[in-house]
């Protein structure tokens, strides 16, 4: 997860929250919904690499719906190809430049890749 500035454009990674067993843990998303407050929501969209639904586009589309529905707030879905690899790369110079210290785990890049896709949607609706 990532949470973002609409006036200066920018996100900064927040934690982790990997799905339960049975679905999304949504005490984990409760908590940071009462400490952000934000004012809308940007989820992911998985598209195959040639822009066709991919076989997780439907979840997707029902965890904004169930989001939209439990928050009520606007919901906006951003295409999520390739923010893992842009995320990858950025930390990855940040390592190389000494401006990151410890090594990349998987978390780190969940994490930026969900600040990639919120850049995304500042990018694509300002």
């Amino acid at each position: 997860m990532a949470c973002g500035d609409t006036l200066s454009r920018t996100a900064r990674p927040l934690a982790g929250i990997a799905n339960a067993a049975a679905g999304p843990r949504w005490d984990a998303v409760d908590s940071l919904m009462r400490e952000w407050q934000p004012t809308l929501i940007v989820v992911g969209l998985p598209y195959n690499v040639d822009g066709s639904e991919s076989g997780m586009s439907a979840a997707a589309r029902g965890f904004a719906g169930e989001v939209e529905r439990r928050y009520a707030l606007p919901v906006h879905l951003v295409d999520e190809r390739y923010s893992s690899l842009e995320a990858e790369t950025r930390l990855r110079s940040e390592r190389e430049s000494g401006m990151r210290k410890r090594r990349v785990a998987k978390g780190d890049v969940d994490a930026a890749a969900a600040c990639v896709i919120l850049e995304r949607w500042f990018t694509e609706s300002h």
